[in-house]
Formats: C-alpha cells, sequence, structure tokens
C-alpha cells in the first residue's frame, strides 16, 4: 500500500538557476537552493521514491491534465524567461502507473483528468526547476499535474488533491507531494523593473503582509482560516496559477480538517516582484 509521506509549497524562481551562474545574482538565491535540497532529504529519509508536483508553469483551459510519461530527458530553455533559465539540463524517470491512477481516481470522482504519455509534452519549470535541484540529494520519479488552470474553480482542485491521496494510498508508491508555485505574484512591470531592483524586491507591500500573514495561518496550523481567505487572496495577490497547485495540496491532505503545523524551510524573499519561500506541511 502507498503512502503520501511529506507534502510542500516550493519556489521555482529561474533566479535559482542564475544563483549558480557568474553575474549579478550568483549565490544571492542558495537559501532558496538549500531549501530545496533540505526537502529532497526529508522525503528521502521517509523513504519517498516519487515526486508528484502540481505544476503552475503548465497553463490548461480544458480538463485537467498529467504528465504520466515514463522518462523525461533533454534541455529547457524558458519561452517566459529565456534570459533567465536556458539550456537547463534534465534526466528524470516518470511513474505513469501512478499518473494513470490519479487521473482514473479524479475522473471517478466527477473531475475530468487525462495522463498523457507522449515523449513530445515537455515538463515545465515550474517542475524541473524542483527536480534539479531536489534530484541532487534525492534521485524520485516524477509526474507533473498541470495547476495553472484558467477556468477551472479551487473545489475542481480540491478533487484533484484528493484523487491524489485516494491513488497514492492504491498505488504501491511513497509520495512527496509539491505545490510549486509562488505566494503572491504580481510582477513588476516591465517599465518599473529595473528602476525598482525587480529581482530583488516585491510589487507590492499589500502583498508582502499578506504573504507574512499567511505563513503565520500555516505556521500555527490556521488553515480553515486560509482556505476561507484563498479565493480572495488568489485574486487580490494575484496568486500564481491562481494557486490551483496550493487547492490541490490542501485537497490531498484533508482540506480545511487538515491540523498540521507548517515548517518554513527558506525563509520569506521577494523575487521580480512576487513572494517566494519553502514550506514543509507535515502528513498528520
Amino acid at each position: 500500500m502507498g503512502e503520501l509521506v511529506l507534502a510542500a509549497k516550493m519556489t521555482h524562481v529561474p533566479t535559482l538557476q542564475m544563483s549558480e551562474q557568474e553575474g549579478p545574482v550568483k549565490g544571492k538565491r542558495q537559501a532558496a537552493i538549500d531549501g530545496h535540497l533540505e526537502i529532497a532529504r526529508r522525503a528521502k529519509a521517509l523513504g519517498a521514491d516519487t515526486v508528484v508536483i502540481c505544476d503552475t508553469h503548465w497553463v490548461v483551459n480544458a480538463g485537467f491534465h498529467i504528465n504520466a510519461n515514463d522518462h523525461f530527458k533533454g534541455l529547457l530553455t524558458s519561452s517566459e524567461f529565456p534570459q533567465f533559465i536556458r539550456d537547463l539540463p534534465f534526466d528524470h524517470r516518470g511513474n505513469p502507473e501512478l499518473g494513470d491512477l490519479i487521473a482514473a481516481k479524479a475522473t471517478e470522482m466527477g473531475v475530468h483528468t487525462l495522463a498523457h504519455h507522449l515523449d513530445s509534452l515537455d515538463l515545465e519549470y515550474g517542475t524541473l526547476v524542483p527536480m534539479h535541484f531536489m534530484s541532487r540529494e534525492h534521485d524520485m520519479k516524477v509526474v507533473s499535474i498541470a495547476a495553472w488552470c484558467t477556468v477551472h474553480d479551487h473545489d475542481e482542485s480540491r478533487v484533484i488533491g484528493e484523487a491524489i491521496r485516494a491513488a497514492v494510498e492504491a498505488s504501491d508508491s511513497k509520495v512527496l507531494l509539491v505545490a510549486s508555485g509562488s505566494l503572491s505574484h504580481k510582477i513588476w512591470s516591465n517599465k518599473d523593473y529595473a528602476p525598482n531592483n525587480g529581482t530583488f524586491t516585491i510589487s507590492s507591500e499589500f502583498n508582502r503582509q499578506f504573504d507574512l500573514r499567511v505563513l503565520d495561518m500555516w505556521q500555527n496550523g490556521e488553515h480553515e482560516t486560509f482556505l476561507k481567505c484563498l479565493g480572495d487572496y488568489a485574486t487580490l495577490c494575484s496568486g500564481e496559477g491562481s494557486m490551483h497547485d496550493t487547492a490541490m495540496l490542501y485537497g490531498a491532505l484533508g482540506w480545511d480538517q487538515y491540523t498540521g503545523k507548517c515548517e518554513v524551510i527558506t525563509d520569506y524573499f521577494p523575487s521580480s516582484g512576487t513572494g517566494q519561500t519553502n514550506v514543509l506541511f507535515p502528513v498528520v
């Protein structure tokens, strides 16, 4: 019988790669990289063999979709930020059986979901950036789920999370579940980016204050209160992918019945106007 052993909300900012390259960002994201490594170590200690990543950089406009291929290999240059992420190598095993099972469970629960086995369907950087760093500490299989959902509601994404949990427990896999995305996500406008040192600052004090309050709620176990705020938070603070990754995460953990107290692994930091962190959600 499979088990969900750990869950996390993780940053995937492109400057993580740049932090290991020569230039003005070198070393500036080491704390976030260290957070990825620590999460991988925790997952390894708990016996995780697969990571399921809810990816807010995979945009979908109809239905829900899972990349359930058996192997992923290549080079990624981001179409969004080709000056930030370029020629990022990747070589990861997939878990097609688990991906298929998640899709089947979600569809049974009333949310139409398709699993795909296509060599031409690339992974997005919301999956590849965390895998790039976590794989240094622990080589896990990966299943990627689209979590930039443009015409979906959070209740549907909650069901996807419930299906993830049901599929994992019906499988032979031990799983780390990752919600890959930021907190607030209002990127600086093009004309304001450079004058505001955009790579290292947040675009809205309102967003920063609410991000910090969210982290307090998570650490204090105030999950029912957070979920009452989720829709407005995603709208007013420009949550990445409308925070469908976070709704999936909570669905897998029991939604408003979840009682775990979260652990901030990487202190909150601004990036390109957005609010970022790495946070562990214990499975209780």
